[in-house]
C-alpha cells in the first residue's frame, strides 16, 4: 500500500486525514512542520505528501521548494492542504513544485480523490 506523509500543525487535522486514509488502506506517517516533513521524506520515501502552508518554523511553501530541489525527493509529489484559499496562494503552491493544491474544508472524497490521482501520476 501507498505511504503518505501527512504534514500540518493541527492535532485535528492531522487525525481527521488520517483516518480518510487509513479507512481506505494507505499507510500514513505524520509530521508538525516543515522541517520535521523533509527529514522524514527523505528517510521513508513516501509515495505521497499532504502539505499544509501555515506552520511553525519552516512552511509548508519552503518546504515544498527544498523537497522539489532535491533529488532525492523531487519525485514525491506534494499536494498542498491549506485553508489559504486564494487563487494567487494556489499558483504560488504550484509553482513551489506542488501537483495539486486542496483547499480546507475539504470532504473525505475530495482528499481521496486528489491522493488517488497524483499517486496515479
Amino acid at each position: 500500500m501507498p505511504l503518505i506523509l501527512i504534514v500540518d500543525d493541527s492535532p485535528t487535522e492531522l487525525y481527521q486525514m488520517q483516518k480518510v486514509l487509513q479507512q481506505q488502506g494507505y499507510e500514513t506517517v505524520v509530521a508538525n512542520d516543515g522541517a520535521d516533513a523533509i527529514l522524514k521524506a527523505r528517510e521513508m520515501q513516501p509515495d505521497l505528501i499532504l502539505m499544509d502552508i501555515v506552520m511553525p518554523g519552516v512552511d509548508g511553501f519552503r518546504a515544498t521548494r527544498q523537497l522539489a530541489a532535491d533529488p532525492a525527493t523531487r519525485s514525491i509529489p506534494v499536494i498542498m492542504v491549506s485553508s489559504k484559499g486564494e487563487e494567487t496562494d494556489r499558483i504560488w503552491g504550484m509553482r513551489q513544485g506542488a501537483v495539486d493544491y486542496l483547499v480546507k474544508p475539504f470532504s473525505p472524497s475530495q482528499l481521496l480523490e486528489k491522493a488517488q490521482a497524483a499517486l496515479a501520476g
